[in-house]
């Protein structure tokens, strides 16, 4: 067993905040998106955040050290378009390995360093794999419902192409992380496993879905229990939601999972609803006071958060969270005697 495996049953583990909102700070221009290494790209590079590993190396090393000292155990790595796939929208392919060996490299040796600093405190590094542009279970085309812009077997192919670089580079966990459509998270879940195999490794895995509205469905239009029963052939560190909602509005299926999974559960909301400008306004209290709810009620293993949310939201979390006693995981329990 890892130490992150047995540290999640005994504590709450907190996971970083938004590297997007952070990246926001910098106003990187195209110029220096492209580095002098890209100054002749044929197509716009400005967006490209996962290309900063590269280009900017000491920006993505400040953020992931900014959340640490915020009270974060788990940074993710800077690299939620890291496949072939969504790279393909800036011709960059064929830099899929380096762009993720290179984040984790970053992040693994910011955590090192701060862990040196406190050895009573481990952190950890969690490889991000985001679920692309692309979905496997839908037709984007209204006129063609049969029709696929991808399928399951390249789908795998690129999510292993990106856990191997990631793993490589040193990461302590694999994230498949924003789940839309659970076909795309079983790809890169069947990709790891066969990667797990080839490589006699057993790194742990967590998983983490995204409700896009008021329906409490994912966006291929499965309910908290559906996406839990669909990925639960896997074993996994933990199972939880991020993205699309806020603290309270998370709270409803973060209690299905709770209730019903034998996993750790993990939650990383956005720091509220956006407003009609598509920014966050929720503060760090008032964000971790609503994620207090989750801590009373004993539904979380780990919390973070997403989009909107800097290390201030983390430290708040962090601080309310040292109070609580981490979901109780099944296999660490009692039996229960008559």
């Amino acid at each position: 067993m890892s130490e992150i495996e047995e540290l999640i049953s005994q504590k709450i583990l907190i996971l970083d905040g938004a590297m997007g909102t952070m990246l926001q700070e910098y106003k990187f221009t195209e110029e220096d998106f492209r580095g002098k290494r890209f100054a002749d790209w044929p197509v716009s590079l400005k967006g490209n955040n996962d290309l900063l590993s590269i280009t900017q190396p000491k920006a993505i090393a400040e953020i992931h050290r900014k959340y640490f000292d915020a009270g974060a155990d788990i940074v993710e790595t800077n690299t939620f378009s890291g496949t072939s796939i969504a790279m393909a929208d800036y011709l960059m392919q064929e830099l899929v390995y380096e762009l993720n060996y290179e984040s984790a490299r970053i992040a693994k040796e910011v955590a090192l360093k701060v862990t040196h600093d406190n050895p009573d405190k481990p952190r950890f590094v969690a490889g991000a794999i985001g679920p692309t542009n692309k979905t496997a279970s839908m037709s984007p085309d209204v006129n063609d419902p049969g029709f696929r812009a991808i399928s399951f077997s390249e789908l795998s192919a690129a999510y292993k192409e990106q856990a191997r670089a990631l793993i490589d580079g040193g990461v302590d966990v694999l994230l498949v992380e924003t789940v839309f459509d659970t076909l795309n998270a079983k790809a890169a879940l069947f990709a790891i496993e066969e990667l797990k195999e080839e490589l006699s490794i057993d790194i742990p895995v967590m998983i983490s879905g995204t409700i896009t509205d008021a329906s409490g469905r994912t966006l291929s239009g499965q309910t908290a229990e559906a996406f839990l029963i669909s990925i639960s052939h896997i074993p996994l560190l933990s199972v939880g939601f991020n993205c699309a909602l806020g603290a309270k509005q998370l709270t409803p299926h973060l209690e299905v999972l709770a209730r019903k999974s034998d996993f750790g559960v993990s939650a990383y909301p956005n720091a509220g609803l956006p407003n009609a400008f598509g920014e966050y306004d929720q503060s760090p209290k008032e964000m971790a006071e609503q994620i207090r709810e989750y801590l009373s009620r004993g539904l979380v293993n780990i919390l973070g958060g997403c989009c909107g949310t800097t290390p201030k939201h983390i430290k708040a979390i962090a601080d309310i969270a040292k109070d609580y006693k981490p979901r109780p995981l099944k296999e660490f329990s009692q039996p229960e005697t008559e």
